[in-house]
């Protein structure tokens, strides 16, 4: 059911005459020579698809320019963006025109082909760039057929020109590539699924790896100092309790919208990760932050990282070695550091990157948009860490 046109422009729509016209014979060899060309461009250059679309239009319908008009809906109610302008109008490229005072928001509430008339004689925009358009004909584009793209649309240089072959043609083009484009736009998006699945596999093998290494590291840190079965028994349980819990924080969800649903204390955080390697030396300082579900994940991950290494190569590989954190805000930023004290003397730093410290500079920089350096000091591992406010509160 087409939207009646606002009464303030219905004398340029003159859509009715696309029937009234005595329609020009379709070449039916064209239209199918224009869709193969937009399949293999959509396969082999995607980014070309809509220009071409714009060329096809304008030379299968005799037009002398043409465009598409982009529909960006943010902030509401949107414009429409031109884009791919070919003819006179190409210096336009770019240009804005309100969503709700132009043909193209007519054209996509009535999903249906549009025709318009010098539509400079109502439309402000039109007069103040000296554009004057004997006819016009628009119709919507829909990826897949249901989310608006907006409107591709051709202009001709007399009055008279376009009928219902023209918008038929029209109609093909836009729906077929309409239906192009939402498959590519899919393939795309499986293909970053399985890449994050991918890494989100890596992550959890490497995790698991790890929990197994700092079990064994318990189990033989425990043996040395326990004088009974049972006094091991003991500690080793509750220090796997404590690991189950911190490993517990590290993990990615997300609501709907992608937003936080509840909130942490930094503090509380780092607590946890480090419980389980409860150290005398330990110390963890620094002013009360709020982080958000989607930052505690990452900050979790980060320094369960952290953790895992002291615990499996630095300072609390060994009984009398120590973390300290240290954080304060400045500049609208979070600045962390990690100290490690009494471990293992460090002769040089690693040779190589192993996937923990590549996840951890992925986490930090695509996650949270903050930073991360190492300072490999012969008394300790030193990690400065560098994190704007406003990412911590997602």
């Amino acid at each position: 059911m087409s939207m009646p046109v606002p009464q303030a422009v219905a004398p340029v729509f003159i859509t009715e005459e696309l029937t009234r016209r005595a329609a020009h014979r379709p070449d039916y060899l064209q239209q199918t020579l224009a869709l193969q060309e937009l399949a293999r461009e959509m396969v082999d250059n995607p980014d070309h698809v809509l220009p071409r679309l714009v060329d096809i239009a304008i030379d299968m319908c005799d037009s002398v320019s043409g465009g598409i008009s982009l529909f960006e809906p943010d902030p509401p109610p949107g414009v429409f963006r031109w884009q791919h302008l070919r003819g006179d109008l190409e210096k336009f490229t770019g240009a804005t025109t309100p969503r709700n005072f132009s043909p193209c928001g007519i054209t996509l509430d009535n999903r249906a082909p549009i025709l318009v008339q010098r539509p400079e004689r109502v439309y402000t925009w039109l007069q103040d760039a000296k554009v004057s358009l004997p006819e016009c004909l628009l119709v919507p584009l829909y990826l897949g057929g249901n989310e608006p793209l907006g409107t591709l649309w051709i202009v001709s240089e007399e009055e008279g020109h376009f009928d219902s072959g023209h918008s038929d043609v029209m109609l093909d083009l836009a729906a077929f590539t309409g239906i192009a484009l939402k498959m590519a736009q899919n393939e795309r998006r499986l293909k970053e699924a399985l890449e994050q699945q991918e890494t989100v596999t890596r992550e959890m093998g490497h995790r698991v790896k790890n929990v197994f290494a700092i079990i064994d590291a318990m189990i033989r840190m425990g043996a040395r100092g326990a004088g009974t079965v049972k006094e091991l028994g003991d500690g080793l349980s509750g220090r796997v309790h404590a690991l189950a819990t911190a490993h517990g924080l590290v993990r990615r969800t997300f609501d709907s919208k992608g937003l936080p649903r509840e909130a942490s204390d930094f503090a509380d955080v780092i607590g946890t990760i480090l419980r389980p390697y409860e150290r005398s030396g330990n110390k963890v300082s620094g002013p009360p932050v709020r982080i958000g579900s989607n930052a505690t994940n990452n900050v979790a991950l980060l320094f369960h990282e952290l953790a895992t290494n002291a615990a499996k190569y630095g300072a609390l590989s060994e009984d009398g070695g120590s973390v300290r954190i240290a954080w304060q805000v400045a500049d609208d930023r979070l600045c962390i550091a990690w100290v490690e004290r009494g471990g293992p003397p460090i002769a040089a730093m690693p040779e190589r990157k192993g996937f923990g410290t590549l996840l951890s500079e992925k986490t930090i920089a695509a996650a949270l948009g903050g930073t991360i350096a190492y300072d490999w000091q012969a008394a300790g591992l030193s990690v400065v860490l560098s994190v704007p406010l406003d990412r911590l509160t997602r």
